[in-house]
């Protein structure tokens, strides 16, 4: 069966793809049409996140990077391929 897509190109389509979402989400945000702005003070208490909320995401994050890298490996699928050829030779003795 053959492949139509590699994992490399489903890869860089994917990271294209968020890539331009989070691009289209900023210019989004863009107020410099606004005329008016209003400004409201609140008094809210900051909550600090935590040292192992951090250390929790950097190491989620390094596995899903480590994942997308190395790609499917399990089956074969590193993308390597060896050429076997075979050699078959036969006589027959053919005496009218």
């Amino acid at each position: 069966m053959k492949k139509l897509f590699s994992l490399q190109s489903v890869n860089f389509l994917f990271s294209f793809i968020v890539l331009s979402f989070l691009n289209f989400v900023t210019f989004a945000q863009d107020s410099a049409s606004s005329s008016t702005t209003t400004t409201t003070s609140t008094t809210t208490e900051a909550t600090a996140v935590q040292p192992w909320v951090w250390v929790v995401g950097g190491a989620v994050l390094l596995l899903i990077i480590i994942a997308l890298v190395r790609g499917n490996s399990k089956g074969g699928g590193s993308g390597h391929t060896d050429k076997v050829t075979y050699t078959k030779t036969t006589s027959t003795d053919d005496n009218p």
